[in-house]
């Protein structure tokens, strides 16, 4: 029985939510529904211009990879994130955070000066995210924040996709890979971003090396990895980089292949207000169900089920309670 359910990588983030008109992101210069990297001017600019704007959450942890592994956590896998963080004020609040979720990470290790990243979420009215992340010392995330021995004795090591755009972040990454692949872990790999897939195509593809056990991306980051404009050839490209994949297809539901078998999974209605974690959720949520004995198809269910819950309110997470009642609500079902 392996220690750790879940060890995943990525950036170490502190987000604040604003609610923003359209209008506004194009005044502002900010591309809708991508996460766009800026230094700390650009953000502390945007900060600004938005001055007495409706904000939805302060201090919160984030990162793409942290949400997935924080939400497999509180649906009861035991997670290890490995991350880099200043020796500031946002450092504590992120290393306090995912410790109250019960997330094991190096809090012991000397954290080195500088900032810690943080990510701007401008939330439009048709619930649309758009991200400005100024990653701060996570620029540095490194091998040396990698603890192999953990990694080891893990079910599954998940890899954000946002690695691909840090030299030593992406080469942290694949140093992981290749311990689990000694290891017997099975290797995770997200998209994140369809900006990921466009522009960087040749690090992305060596992250996935000879292939990934499990990829999750949504329908535009597929479409965009297989060059494609139909659903139906992404997925039979996706076939020779996983050996298993799950698409998120928004309203639409998703699709997840088991290896052998493609399952449609049924979207669940809500009125979204806020997108923003919904594919992190749909992660950390399939990672859970798999983890302990799920099948795809229910993993898929719950994933859904819940990615569906987070987009209904503002902000990447739900309250810790809120996932053992969606757990009870699909996998007793």
């Amino acid at each position: 029985m392996k220690k750790y359910h879940v060890y995943g990588i990525g950036a170490a983030l502190v987000d604040t939510e604003i609610q923003v008109q359209d209008s506004e992101l194009q005044t502002m210069g900010v591309e809708k529904g991508l996460m766009t990297l800026v230094d700390e001017a650009r953000q502390q600019e945007l900060l600004d211009q938005l001055e007495g704007h409706l904000v939805h959450s302060k201090q919160a942890s984030g990162g793409s990879g942290c949400n997935s592994v924080v939400a497999a956590a509180y649906f009861g896998a035991k997670g290890f994130y490995s991350c880099k963080v200043a020796n500031d004020e946002f450092g504590e609040v992120f290393l306090n955070d995912i410790r109250a979720a019960g997330v094991d990470a190096n809090f012991d290790d000397d954290r080195d000066h500088g900032q810690t990243g943080k990510c701007l979420v401008l939330i439009s009215p048709d619930a649309e995210r758009s991200m400005n992340t100024h990653l701060g010392i996570s620029a540095e995330l490194s091998v040396k924040e990698l603890n192999e021995a953990a990694l080891a004795d893990s079910a599954y090591y998940y890899m954000e996709g946002y690695l691909v755009t840090s030299d030593t972040g992406r080469a942290a990454a694949i140093r992981g890979r290749e311990v689990a692949e000694q290891n017997g872990v099975k290797t995770a790999l997200s998209f994140s971003d369809p900006g990921m897939v466009e522009f960087f195509r040749e690090g992305m593809a060596e992250m996935l090396g000879n292939g990934v056990d499990l990829l999750f991306c949504n329908e535009d980051e597929a479409k965009g990895w297989a060059q494609t404009d139909s659903i139906d050839d992404a997925v039979e490209a996706l076939k020779a980089v996983a050996k298993t994949f799950a698409v998120t297809l928004g309203a639409k539901g998703a699709l997840v292949f088991d290896g052998e078998t493609l399952h449609s999974i049924a979207p669940y209605r809500v009125d979204a207000v806020d997108t923003n974690g919904a594919g992190d959720m749909f992660a950390g949520a399939f990672l859970y169900a798999i983890s302990h004995g799920h099948d795809f198809a229910t993993a898929g269910r719950l994933a859904s089920r819940a990615s569906a819950e987070v987009v209904s309110q503002y902000g990447p997470r739900l309250p810790g309670a809120a996932h053992s009642a969606l757990r009870d609500e699909i996998l007793s079902a």
